[in-house]
This record gives C-alpha cells, sequence and structure tokens, in this order.
C-alpha cells in the first residue's frame, strides 16, 4: 500500500531522476554528426530514413518513435480515468473515443521518431529549432488526418517530440529533460500564432505557463512526479495498473492543467486536485478506499465535463521514458 501522498513522493524519488547511474555506451550523437536535411527535408524525414544516415542512429530514432506510440497506447487504454478517454468511453469528451486516440498514436509515432533523428544531427540551436518545429506541424496534420480533425495529442506530440530528441542527443534521462528545455526556450521563427488557441485563451486569462512552460523548466511533471510515482508504486508491490494509475493521480494533484482551466476554471482545477490528492492520502487506487475515492472523481469529472488532459500527456511521457531506459545510460537504475 501506498501511503504518501504525491509530494512527498515525487521528493523521495526526485533524486533518483536526477542522478542516473552511469554505465558504458551511452546512446547519444558523436560530436561530428551527419549532416541535417534541414527544415525543407521534413516531409522526407517524417515519411522515412534517409539513405545518408548511419545504420545505427536510425534504429535509435525509430525505437523512440516506436516506444513514443507504444506510451500513447498504452496511456489510452488505462482503464478508469477520471474524465478522460479510456476502455469504457469517451469520458468528458463527446468526440473523442478510445479507437481515434489509438489512430492518432499510430500517426505519431514517425514524427516523434523524426525529432530523434535531428537532434542525432543537429547541435542545440536555432536550427535544430526549426526544424523539430517544422516535424511538428508536419506531424500535427498526421494527427489531424487520421483523427477528421480532433485534437486528440497535439501537448502529446510536443512534450514527446521535445524528450526524444533530448534522449536522441544525450543518451539519459536526466539529460535529456535538460536539453529539451533548452530547446524549447528558443523561438521558432517559424511557429504559427496560436492567439485563439484553447492554451493561449487560459494563458491571458489565468496566466497559467501551459504546455510551453512545462518544457521550458525541463518537464518537472514528468521528471519529477509522475515517473517517480510510477517508480515508487512498483516498488512498493503494486501492480503495473494501479503504478500507472497512481502516476496520473500524482500529475493531476500537482499539475496546472489547463485543459481543465479551459473547461472549469480554477474551481474545476481545484477539483480535481483535491480529488487526486483524496484517492493517494488513501493509500493510492490499489486500495478499496483509494478505489471508491476514484470513483467518486471520476464521476465528478464526468458531471463537470471536465478533462485533465495534461495530466494524460504527462503519464505518456512518464510511459515513454521508462520505456526508453534500456537505450540509455540509465538503465541499470
Amino acid at each position: 500500500m501506498i501511503t504518501a501522498d504525491a509530494e512527498t513522493l515525487a521528493v523521495a524519488a526526485t533524486a533518483s531522476v536526477a542522478a542516473p547511474v552511469p554505465v558504458p555506451a551511452p546512446v547519444a550523437a558523436p560530436a561530428q554528426a551527419p549532416g541535417a536535411a534541414g527544415a525543407a527535408g521534413v516531409a522526407e524525414a517524417v515519411g522515412a530514413v534517409r539513405s545518408d544516415e548511419a545504420v545505427g542512429f536510425a534504429e535509435v530514432a525509430d525505437r523512440l518513435g516506436g516506444l513514443a506510440r507504444r506510451a500513447l497506447h498504452d496511456e489510452a487504454m488505462l482503464t478508469p480515468k477520471p474524465g478522460l478517454v479510456d476502455g469504457r468511453d469517451g469520458g468528458s469528451h463527446h468526440d473523442m473515443d478510445l479507437s481515434l486516440l489509438l489512430a492518432s498514436a499510430d500517426a505519431l509515432a514517425a514524427p516523434i521518431a523524426a525529432c530523434a533523428r535531428a537532434a542525432q544531427h543537429l547541435p542545440l540551436g536555432r536550427a535544430l529549432r526549426t526544424e523539430i518545429g517544422a516535424v511538428g506541424r508536419a506531424g500535427e496534420q498526421r494527427m489531424l488526418d487520421a483523427t477528421g480533425g480532433v485534437n486528440t495529442h497535439r501537448g502529446a506530440l510536443w512534450a514527446l517530440g521535445l524528450l526524444a530528441a533530448g534522449l536522441a542527443a544525450t543518451g539519459t534521462l536526466g539529460a535529456a529533460s535538460g536539453f529539451a528545455a533548452r530547446l524549447a526556450a528558443i523561438d521558432d521563427p517559424a511557429a504559427p500564432s496560436r492567439t485563439a488557441s484553447h492554451g493561449a485563451r487560459v494563458r491571458l486569462r489565468y496566466g497559467a505557463t501551459g504546455a510551453m512552460g512545462e518544457a521550458r523548466q525541463g518537464f518537472p511533471h514528468i521528471t519529477r512526479v509522475a515517473l517517480p510515482m510510477l517508480w515508487a508504486a512498483r516498488a512498493a508491490g503494486q501492480g503495473e495498473h494501479t503504478a500507472r494509475t497512481d502516476a496520473l493521480l500524482a500529475s493531476m494533484a500537482a499539475l496546472e492543467d489547463t485543459c481543465l482551466l479551459h473547461r472549469a476554471g480554477p474551481e474545476g482545477l481545484r477539483a480535481v486536485r483535491q480529488g487526486a490528492r483524496a484517492v493517494l492520502r488513501a493509500g493510492g487506487s490499489g486500495t478499496p478506499r483509494g478505489r471508491a475515492l476514484l470513483e467518486d472523481l471520476d464521476q465528478i469529472c464526468r458531471s463537470r465535463r471536465l478533462s485533465p488532459g495534461g495530466s494524460g500527456d504527462v503519464l505518456a511521457a512518464a510511459l515513454f521514458l521508462d520505456s526508453a531506459l534500456p537505450l540509455t545510460a540509465d538503465r541499470s537504475r
């Protein structure tokens, strides 16, 4: 049984994220990497491996894309999830279901692999940021084509694309998030204005930093909250379903989720945070009391159409980093 709340577990596990165990042969680009295709070659990079790439680099990038796809699948299929699409139905979403999320995940494997590939061939800087931005926009269009125009995974594409680039470039979880933060801090000169987007409105109204702020801080709710909770729950003897559910709840308890702010303002965000904390303080979703409180939170989210979509993205990214451990210098953790 997990008896600590989300904040306590996150603090206790942060050291394991920040201090990977060094082992030989980290997966990273060499100091003198092969030339990159540049932004104009993004469509080719998304669709197929370029012939001038070293096979080893291509394999690493493709494996990261496949792991991202699997993480998105696993997050989507986790059931039950308060307010989110899962194996039951669309939760608080009337325009989504599980099959749509799985199709979206399938569409994003290649763009996320392309982000990793770009980071293997370009040093951290404006040229890499430009190419990552172009890959992201092409990937977003692939997602929309696959879903009939429904925004299923825009935030997940942003987070997993940056983290895949960080993993490919640095070879460790801790360094990957730092690399992603520095990359996100570079403005993309070709980025379109999103002043009318839900996230932009929330930032203006409530001052929430959103996905951009999370990235520029090194994804703290992924690396210091959800991922440590996942590991702590496993270490406490919980099954994988419970560990993943509790990792999601840990994010819900702490994240300033712009999806919730957009739908219900600070009151809705507060209700979800309090509900998630109650489950964790009851010992987590694996205990009888925790399961009952999780059902209560699910009913609150459904009745008020509250969707903690940001925390869904956080869980997917945490599962991605966890599954990528064998490719990194952290693998003996």
